[in-house]
């Protein structure tokens, strides 16, 4: 929405920002902590499309997640209006160490953590670093995490994206966000211009350059196949898929699921990869009873 609202919060009056290390992230904040998960706060990292950003992927979820939680949708390095450095090593990593300075800077020492995509590899690669630091784990198609049993691979999604980035316009755009959802009527004009406007921001081609280009550098790209971390990661985590996801289709959930040893599995029918948006009533729902079953306990 144009005006910056979603759901009767203000885009501006949320915002915020913050120092992580030599970054400054952008975010926006808003509900209060509850018994609801221990009272964590929950921090949800976005996808890596085009113009994407916090907002734009959670901004219409933030209202419902904040009547339970203190919410944060912070954007990661390169994206919305973070600061846009030259990745370093792989996107995973580099946007994860950002999150834990963030975190460090707003004094905050454990969280429930949600990522979609991009945001989804983003969020594992943190756990597995800082299990310490994580309640519970939500992960809505994770990128690095999904192994395609059965797909091809580069999937439609992917090839749409690296289409845009071949030849960026607002045609090309509108056939990535396309690929998003089953819902054609969600791709709306109003929606492809504002995406379009924030990927032709100054920087923004830049930074999505960098960040793909960490997938396929020589000296980094095997660090962002999470699936082979999998059997690493401890924390209880709830992978959740559109059964109709034509970025990481859903064959790519069954080795993350028999690999994580805590790892629950919940599949939103007539859905793709914007299960948040698509399926919204059910995701806020199904995320927060998995939530909700946390306990937090000391550690002294």
């Amino acid at each position: 929405m144009t005006d910056g609202t979603r759901g009767g919060f203000d885009r501006e009056s949320t915002r915020r920002s913050a120092k992580a290390g030599d970054l400054t992230l952008n975010y926006y904040e808003a509900g209060e902590p509850t018994s609801v998960g221990g009272g964590l706060p929950l921090v949800m990292l976005h996808g890596g499309g085009p113009g994407a950003s916090s907002w734009s992927n959670f901004g219409p979820a933030l209202p419902g997640f904040a009547e339970d939680f203190r919410t944060l949708l912070v954007d990661q390095p390169g994206f919305g209006q973070s600061d846009k450095p030259p990745v370093e090593g792989n996107y995973f990593r580099f946007a994860a160490e950002a999150v834990k300075l963030l975190l460090d800077e707003l004094g905050i020492d454990r969280i429930h953590l949600l990522g979609n995509s991009l945001g989804g590899g983003t969020a594992m690669r943190f756990a597995l670093l800082y299990p310490e630091r994580v309640g519970r784990l939500v992960l809505m198609g994770p990128g690095g995490l999904s192994l395609n049993l059965f797909h091809a691979d580069p999937t439609e999604g992917v090839k749409r994206l690296m289409e845009f980035g071949a030849a960026p316009s607002e045609a090309a755009l509108r056939g990535f966000i396309s690929s998003m959802v089953v819902n054609q009527d969600l791709v709306t004009d109003e929606l492809v211009a504002e995406r379009f406007a924030d990927a032709m921001a100054p920087g923004s081609m830049e930074a999505m350059k960098s960040m793909g280009m960490s997938f396929w550098n020589p000296d980094s790209f095997e660090d962002g196949l999470l699936w082979r971390d999998a059997h690493k990661l401890r924390r209880p985590t709830l992978l959740t898929w559109g059964r109709e996801d034509r970025v990481n289709p859903l064959d790519g959930a069954f080795v993350a699921l028999k690999m994580i040893p805590k790892a629950s599995l919940h599949v939103f029918p007539n859905c793709g990869h914007w299960a948040q948006i698509e399926a919204a009533e059910e995701f806020r729902e199904v995320c927060t009873a998995y939530l909700a079953r946390h306990i937090e306990r000391s550690r002294s």
